[in-house]
């Protein structure tokens, strides 16, 4: 389970940050122990990480940082629990999905002025598309390190030994779409691999399909958050062929089953292009990356925003703030966006992003990463999320079976979360 039964929301265990004291800066004298909270634990982004940490230790001696990494299944759960007990980190990554949760509570320190003080920072070229989740009163809370693209990663390989067309091939027909896709998957599947791998969903944590029914113009809820739009014709058509794909053409991997991409045992993933530190580099087979695929909406963009936010009751947020100025800086955000993508403008260039990003070819930095991250909607979040998240999730577990009946269900649905969306 995603989150726990006790947790009503996130909103609900940040309330009580209300009572508690802001810290301040340390006296230049005392050492100050910053701890972020994280959720990699993935070798390289720590190594840059703490090469962060030790440049701004440079001009501040008496600072130290350490990265605690946090189970990525459980993180908001994990970090939220610590908040409730009085032991919130320095700083901590945010998910995209609970940011209005975080922002709105009063758990974050403003980063607005700490940003804009900061030598050759230029907040400016920040776009209000990327800040508009993270920002409240005109105030920055927490600044969107990553902005990544979902996109499609593909093993050719497992592809052409099904007889199947690849990505590459139906791009360059004009046939790259969702019912193609399916049908290279099922191909690739009925030779004992897995077909497409929706990754990070698991059954459970059912906000990346997202990255599928976007095709279909679907969407939880309005654009205002007040009505909850499940149950209406696009998502319901989504859904179904979400559970076609599943249980008669056999391309996704069914419930239970767990089947790794980078391992080389599926023909697709769908997920964030930050990924691709995953790609094996003993014995690799051929890979590419190419857009989501087309839907009956027409061509789409999905992304994935991650923020980094300094907590209200930490004992230096005026020093963790200056760290985050600090990573978050152009030159560290160049450094960055090798894993996470930046949403500085003057970082969205062929030229730059091919440095930060060897694996990835110009024509995939051009059509994923840069296309994608200019036309994509992000990721769908709420206030209360980890209360929806979980009342979604298991109302979702009547569709994940052969005889579902889609519609019927996500009319239930919409009649339990409708009165979340008002609130």
């Amino acid at each position: 389970m995603l989150y726990q039964r006790t947790l009503k929301s996130t909103a609900c265990a940040l309330a009580i940050l209300g009572s508690l004291a802001l810290g301040g800066t340390a006296q230049a004298q005392d050492a100050v122990n910053l701890r972020m909270t994280i959720w990699s634990a993935n070798e390289a982004h720590l190594k840059l990480f703490n090469e962060i940490a030790a440049g701004f230790k440079q001009n501040h001696p008496n600072v130290s940082v350490t990265y605690e990494s946090l189970p990525f299944e459980t993180y908001t759960t994990a970090l939220t629990t610590q908040i409730a007990g009085g032991n919130a980190p320095d700083m901590a990554w945010i998910f995209e999905t609970s940011a209005y949760d975080f922002v709105k509570s009063g758990a974050l320190y403003p980063l607005t002025d700490t940003l804009k003080a900061a030598e050759g920072y230029n907040l400016e070229e920040v776009g209000t598309g990327a800040t508009e989740r993270w920002t409240e009163d005109g105030k920055l809370y927490a600044y969107p390190f990553s902005t990544s693209p979902f996109a499609v990663f593909v093993n050719n390989d497992l592809i052409k030994a099904a007889g199947a067309k690849t990505p590459a091939e139906m791009i360059a027909a004009g046939e790259w779409t969702w019912d193609n896709a399916i049908e290279t998957a099922a191909a690739v599947a009925k030779s004992g691999k897995g077909g497409l791998v929706v990754r990070d969903f698991n059954y459970q944590a059912w906000q990346y399909l997202t990255s599928v029914w976007n095709g279909w113009g679907a969407s939880p809820w309005s654009e205002d958050g007040k009505t909850c739009t499940m149950a209406d014709k696009p998502m319901a058509d989504a859904l179904t062929f979400i559970h076609d794909a599943v249980f008669a053409k056999k391309a996704i991997p069914g419930p239970g089953e767990t089947v790794d991409f980078f391992a080389g045992n599926a023909a697709m993933t769908i997920t964030q292009i930050s990924r691709a530190s995953l790609l094996p580099k003993e014995k690799p087979f051929s890979w590419d990356l190419v857009p989501l695929p087309k839907g009956s909406a027409g061509e789409y963009a999905l992304i994935g925003q991650a923020g980094v936010g300094v907590m209200q009751s930490g004992k230096n947020a005026e020093t963790a703030a200056e760290f985050v100025a600090y990573m978050t800086n152009p030159e560290n955000s160049a450094k960055l966006s090798q894993f996470f993508p930046s949403a500085r403008k003057s970082l969205l260039n062929a030229d730059i992003l091919k440095k930060t990003n060897p694996l990835l070819s110009q024509e995939q930095i051009e059509k994923v990463v840069i296309s994608g991250i200019a036309t994509g909607k992000v990721m769908p979040g709420h206030t209360g999320f980890a209360q929806i998240q979980q009342m979604v999730r298991s109302n979702l577990d009547a569709v994940w079976r052969p005889e579902a009946d889609v519609p019927a269900t996500l009319q239930k649905i919409c009649g339990q979360i409708g009165p979340l969306m008002k609130r």
